[in-house]
């Protein structure tokens, strides 16, 4: 099976090889600092014994696992430790498929990229079901999609790429049609700690036995390149999530689940609700500058990213490649996320020079859309 090199490297190889300036709201790197205690963790991890140098349990050091499970209200035997909260999607669609239930995947479009991907990669096809114009679920569509063959259904709150919050009643209603088909729910709530309206809900409090929640560090703690994510998992499917990850990966990294840990024990709420107000300053100043532009926006409720429609010109990877090439600046293309939003652009917010960005597009869009050309040939 061949696999498409996923558009997001595309757009950074062009941006990082572009003559000028270009400001990268492309990926998601969180660009503050980690916590004081994960780096402290660190430095004292260089002088632990050899023992501790080897290999962790394959499912995460216990004392990590313990804290997640407490964090989340759950049995520790239920918690998986992955690398990056991407692995724990895999294990929980590949849960899903495995149990000879349907080798349909129901995701809302848009969608993050990657989920599409892992359902190919795993044998199984795609449904997309566009969200509420805000993002928001559309749950009768959602019902109406699923049938016999619908093994997963996929959800992300907050969401990337439109920064919906998920209403927890929604997600139940969505629940309930996995429960009529026969269908897991993977929840992705990676950008929890990244909820700008104070009503996120998690998934796990429905408690059902439908529901696996994924969830990791690499946002929270601005540590992407840790690679320490987890999933929880009811009581049926977890030890075939063990065995799955165990023979993909052996192990995770101890030293990263070292230090997360420490880092969840010793860093205050604040660290958390600082990130927080940054981001909500950002998309102020950001969406205040699209306001300028006279574009179309959603103005994310979690999460941090911004969806923008300018009139004209629409979310093509050739416009994207103007942007990058005339306005200085590198979002996504809407295409990358599916069809519903496809004449939009994604902007990550996780760059010190969002205002600047933003006042570039600005004066990009002053006039209007520029005047539509030729695709801008790719000879880097």
């Amino acid at each position: 099976m061949e696999y498409e090199e996923p558009k997001f490297f595309h757009v950074m190889q062009y941006a990082a090889a572009a003559d000028g300036d270009v400001i990268d709201m492309v990926s998601g790197n969180p660009d503050w600092e980690p916590p004081a205690a994960l780096r402290e963790a660190l430095r004292g991890y260089a002088d632990l014994p050899p023992d501790d140098f080897q290999y962790p349990p394959s499912e995460g050091l216990l004392e990590l696992r313990e804290a997640i499970a407490e964090r989340r209200s759950v049995d520790v035997d239920r918690v998986v430790v992955t690398n990056g909260t991407g692995e724990a999607n895999y294990l929980a669609m590949a849960r899903a498929f495995e149990r000879d239930a349907g080798d349909e995947a129901v995701l809302t479009d848009p969608v993050y990229p990657y989920y599409p991907g892992k359902v190919d990669m795993l044998g199984g096809e795609s449904t997309f079901v566009p969200t509420e114009r805000d993002g928001g679920l559309d749950v009768a569509a959602i019902r109406e999609a699923a049938s016999a063959d619908t093994a997963l259904i996929v959800l992300n709150t907050p969401n990337n790429p439109t920064g919906a919050v998920y209403d927890l009643d929604a997600v139940r209603d969505v629940v309930a049609v996995a429960d009529d088909v026969d269908a897991l729910v993977a929840v992705d709530e990676v950008y929890d700690h990244f909820d700008l309206t104070g009503e996120f809900e998690s998934a796990l409090t429905l408690e059902s036995d439908r529901v696996i929640v994924t969830s990791g560090f690499s946002k929270s703690m601005a540590i992407t390149g840790f690679r320490v994510g987890y999933g929880v998992f009811p009581d049926e499917h977890v030890g075939d999530a063990k065995t799955r990850h165990m023979l993909v990966n052996v192990a995770g990294a101890r030293p990263s689940q070292y230090a997360v840990h420490h880092a969840l024990a010793e860093t205050p709420p604040e660290y958390y609700a600082e990130a927080r107000e940054l981001l909500a300053k950002r998309a102020d100043a950001f969406t205040d500058a699209l306001d300028a532009a006279g574009a179309e926006y959603s103005r994310p409720e979690g999460a941090f990213y911004v969806l923008a429609r300018f009139e004209g010109f629409p979310g093509t990877m050739a416009n994207v490649k103007r942007l990058v090439d005339e306005a200085g600046v590198a979002g996504m293309p809407g295409e990358a996320f599916g069809d519903a939003r496809d004449e939009w652009i994604r902007f990550a917010l996780v760059t010190p020079r969002t205002v600047e960005a933003a006042e570039r597009l600005a004066d990009y869009f002053a006039d209007g859309a520029p005047e539509a050309t030729e695709a801008p040939t790719d000879s880097r």
